[in-house]
């Protein structure tokens, strides 16, 4: 069995490389060449932590596996650590034996950057000009990072529950040339696109505060209950998805449907929109809605190509299991 460790992620996996293997998983799950496994995701009764796995099988890459971990809300605070903890394991589809194990942290900021990212792609306005980013944690800075690369924007705005946590994606902003302005939350009006990454039970972003014409991603709902936006919102805009089942039972969606505001049938996969099975946008004021409730695929698709990469540059360690 091969060891990718966490410390070696960074030199490894590129936000070009992520975006690239969740592009094509996207699309290999729409043609029905990759389905994901039931999601296991509870929370576990210590450090108010949620706890989960999720897994699935690419037949057209030949990748199967999980990925073990969740959200620890107390960690950065007590212990200096990322809240986010996971790790990927892979297996040989022919045998069944254990293939590789894979630090998670990185590359589920990674691939979660690049699914919103993959949706600005392929469902945002080509002339979209400001950038809103709700949320302001370790998540939104590889969000605001991947996205800005999508389009020619020329501002970036934002709003956070806690402001004094906005000077992390005012960096990234600066980083880039472009000007940050903190707003209250009627000032997304601005936004031509907007990426919601929070872990909320309630909403925040409501439908009046979205502008015709905007692309929102909504990446922080993945859970029984979380909330980022108004369920009315989603009646307004045309919603996508990286996968059906989860947008409805875990996702935004979840609470969309379960009100009867849509039906499950109202949203679709954004990697039918990729492989041009289905329209994307079709109209300049329709408003576009991905649901980014993040898959085992997604997980898999990243944890495969640092495996390749770390064997190509030798620092991947090998051990009897």
């Amino acid at each position: 069995m091969l060891i990718v460790p966490e410390r070696e992620i960074a030199d490894l996996m590129t936000r070009e490389a992520a975006f690239d293997a969740v592009e094509k998983v996207f699309a290999a799950m729409a043609s029905g060449n990759a389905y994901n496994f039931p999601v296991v995701r509870e929370a576990i009764g210590h450090e108010e932590a949620l706890y989960g796995f999720k897994g699935g099988f690419d037949q057209a890459g030949l990748t199967l596996g999980l990925k073990a971990g969740g959200y620890w809300p107390n960690n950065l605070e007590k212990r200096n650590l990322i809240n986010h903890q996971s790790t990927v394991l892979l297996f040989d589809p022919d045998t069944g034996k254990a293939k590789a194990m894979v630090g998670g942290n990185l590359l589920t900021a990674l691939r979660t950057a690049a699914a919103s990212s993959v949706s600005i792609k392929h469902l945002a306005r080509e002339d979209a000009k400001v950038i809103g980013m709700v949320g302001a944690g370790h998540q939104a800075t590889f969000q605001l990072r991947a996205a800005l690369e999508q389009r020619n924007f020329e501002k970036v705005i934002g709003w956070n529950y806690h402001p004094e946590m906005l000077p992390n994606i005012e960096k990234v902003a600066n980083e880039a040339g472009l000007p940050f302005e903190a707003v209250a939350l009627p000032g997304l009006r601005e936004a031509d696109v907007i990426i919601s990454i929070t872990s909320a039970f309630s909403p925040s972003v409501m439908a009046g505060h979205i502008s015709e014409g905007t692309h929102i991603a909504c990446m922080g709902t993945d859970t029984k209950g979380k909330q980022e936006v108004e369920a009315e919102l989603l009646v307004r805009a045309n919603v996508f998805t990286d996968e059906v089942a989860q947008s409805v039972s875990i996702g935004e969606a979840q609470h969309a449907v379960g009100q009867g505001l849509i039906k499950d049938t109202d949203v679709a996969e954004i990697g039918a929109v990729i492989n041009g099975t289905i329209a994307g946008r079709t109209s300049p004021d329709q408003i576009t809605l991905f649901d980014g409730t993040g898959v085992g695929l997604q997980d898999l698709a990243v944890a495969a190509a640092v495996v390749d990469l770390a064997v190509k540059k030798g620092v991947a360690i090998e051990v009897d299991f």
